[in-house]
């Protein structure tokens, strides 16, 4: 299937998870050529005409793998094109994308409007991000009966802002063009128009609802997001604990659990030899799976990386879709010191799980982070995390302290100040942990035995549903 982080794995996991409560959730994806692929028993069950600068569309209807209904919106000339869902094979941002995620808008919108055109009619519209922050735009103006509408920040610095000049493309109504509806500065945001019309909004950590009200982290949206406070929640993404549980994994080369933990360094030397990394169980590995971007704070890693190989340590990183200067600096440091560092530019599912399972910590020190998922993923994989306190980070991973190790919280590192050296301590923090065969195993066990999965917040979800099918 097509994903990009944290927002393709939770589309697919919460509707999942809402459906075990009972409710008839469905999820509306663009008709990508990697979705047809995988719905080949779907069947046409509308088609949408033309409107503005819109081409015609037909939705095509299949299922997940987990038995929810998926409607595929089928316009071959927006979406089946080489490529990546926002970018071409250069890296350039689609030209059209405000017309590619313009219509998957207004069809969340038609599927929530009286007249839609299926016999289904949805009670609440629940929006991801800036790809379908218009669905509430174009509800707010639609006429007769609508859904209400919820709209999710993932991450509130990628916005969907595009020239003021497209409204009318879109077909928007010139009085939408305001400072209290699409405009953003003088432009016309996607993620502006959701979070101005949305009935509610959630974001996907308490941590990040409270941040992204600051100018630090509101990029330019603060203002609004403090006017709207009373009806902004913040909900903790859960993992799809099937698919992340080292007792059952079959990419990782030996299952093990929190009672055999004896087992898991099969995995640290079969990621040892496939990385090309020197076979020692004398020193820690730690890990990384991530874009390369600043916001990752990876820049820091690299700054330390003398001081953390100096340990000694090792390192195994798999990221990429990120900074050039980044990818540039972790492969030049694995081709200086080719036993202990191995950079892996690219993303491999079946790498991701073994290190999670292989390596000793695993480092996430973001500048911020909406929510995060592999500092979850690692502590059900007895690898604690090194983290920043931002966000989902601090909201997930208890610091290692003589108090909280008493208490049996303790499931991980945890560093407050935004530097490289405030990255090296808590590094050289976890290192000294490691050589403590009493601390490392209560940490291990801490952390495996904590529940990330998505049954309190689908709750939640399903709370905020009726509380806003309730009013319409």
């Amino acid at each position: 299937m097509v994903k990009t982080g944290g927002l393709g794995d939770v589309s697919a996991a919460l509707p999942a998870a809402l459906a075990t409560l009972g409710i008839d959730a469905r999820i509306l994806l663009p008709g990508y050529r990697q979705v047809l692929a995988l719905l080949p028993d779907y069947r046409e069950v509308a088609r949408i005409a033309p409107m503005a600068d819109f081409p015609a569309s037909r939705l095509l209807r299949g299922r997940m793998a987990s038995g929810v209904p998926l409607y595929a919106l089928d316009c071959p000339e927006l979406y089946q094109r080489p490529g990546g869902p926002y970018q071409d094979e250069a890296g350039s941002d689609w030209s059209d994308n405000a017309l590619r995620f313009g219509l998957l808008s207004r069809v969340a919108a038609l599927l929530g409007s009286a007249g839609g055109p299926l016999d289904w009619q949805a009670q609440v519209v629940h929006c991801n991000d800036w790809q379908t922050g218009l669905a509430p735009a174009y509800l707010r103006y639609a006429a007769g009966a609508r859904a209400a509408t919820l709209q999710t920040i993932h991450n509130l610095a990628f916005q969907g802002i595009f020239e003021p000049e497209l409204v009318a493309a879109l077909g928007l109504p010139p009085a939408s063009f305001s400072p209290n509806g699409v405009e953003y500065y003088g432009k016309l945001s996607f993620l502006k128009a959701g979070l101005q019309f949305a009935d509610a909004i959630t974001t996907v950590s308490p941590g990040y609802a409270l941040e992204i009200q600051s100018e630090a982290l509101g990029f330019g949206l603060q203002g609004l997001l403090a006017a709207r406070k009373d009806s902004l929640y913040g909900i903790l993404n859960g993992i799809d604990t099937g698919l992340w549980n080292p007792a059952t994994d079959s990419l990782i080369a030996c299952r093990y659990a929190a009672d055999t933990l004896a087992s898991k360094p099969i995995n640290k030397r079969a990621l040892q030899r496939r990385l090309g990394l020197a076979p020692s169980p004398a020193v820690p590995l730690f890990a990384v799976v991530s874009r390369l971007t600043a916001q990752k704070g990876l820049d820091w890693l690299l700054e330390i990386a003398p001081q953390l190989l100096a340990l000694p340590a090792q390192l195994a990183l798999l990221g990429g879709g990120g900074d050039a200067h980044l990818e540039r600096g972790f492969l030049a440091l694995a081709q200086g010191h080719a036993e202990q560092v191995s950079t892996t530019i690219g993303f491999d599912e079946g790498l991701a799980h073994l290190i999670e399972a292989g390596a000793d910590a695993f480092l996430m020190p973001s500048r911020f982070e909406p929510c995060g998922m592999n500092q979850m993923y690692s502590q059900r994989y007895g690898t604690p995390p090194i983290v920043r306190a931002t966000g989902g980070l601090a909201d997930t991973v208890v610091d290692c302290t003589a108090a909280t190790l008493a208490d049996g919280s303790a499931s991980g590192f945890v560093f407050q100040q935004p530097t490289a050296a405030a990255l090296l301590v808590a590094v050289e923090r976890a290192e000294r942990a490691w050589r403590d065969g009493t601390t490392w195993p209560a940490l291990q066990r801490n952390g495996m035995a904590r529940d990330f999965g998505w049954e309190a917040s689908a709750r939640r979800y399903a709370a905020i549903y009726a509380r806003l099918a309730e009013k319409q």
